[in-house]
């Protein structure tokens, strides 16, 4: 089996979150989604499992951060060019996230801030190794 990655993130609107991963380019596993939980896939080996928050509590003995006023973790997402970033970041922000920062780059590197509805963060960058400084 190939090693993936399954990030796990509380949300108070199981519905409402699914359509702004979805605005984001994610898809929906329905295999593993039901109504308190839905599996977004970015691709073969990354998946966004949104959680309500009563089922997120079922796997934790912690608190759940308010991501809205505190940092919990930067998620990243990298893609294939500075407009693949602008056009994720505009159906981001049209699905109703926020930019929470300008565009930072780094000459080899462009990078946006999106927050997701609870306050998620998500680092969606172009990077172009080529011109990484030697």
């Amino acid at each position: 089996m190939a090693k993936q990655i399954f990030i796990n993130l509380a949300v108070r609107d199981v519905q409402k979150s699914m359509d702004f991963y979805t605005a984001l380019g994610f898809t929906n596993n329905p295999q593993f989604s039901d109504e308190n939980g839905k599996c977004m896939v970015w691709s073969d080996d990354i998946f966004v499992m949104i959680l309500s928050y009563d089922k997120f509590k079922s796997f934790v003995n912690k608190p759940i951060a308010d991501t809205k006023s505190t940092i919990a973790g930067i998620y990243s997402l990298s893609l294939d060019s500075i407009e693949e970033v602008n056009n994720l970041m505009i159906n981001g922000l049209n699905a109703g996230g926020t930019e929470p920062n300008e565009m930072r780059d780094y000459g080899f590197m462009q990078q946006r801030t999106i927050e997701d509805l609870d306050g998620h963060t998500w680092e969606v960058f172009y990077m172009d190794v080529s011109k990484f400084p030697q």
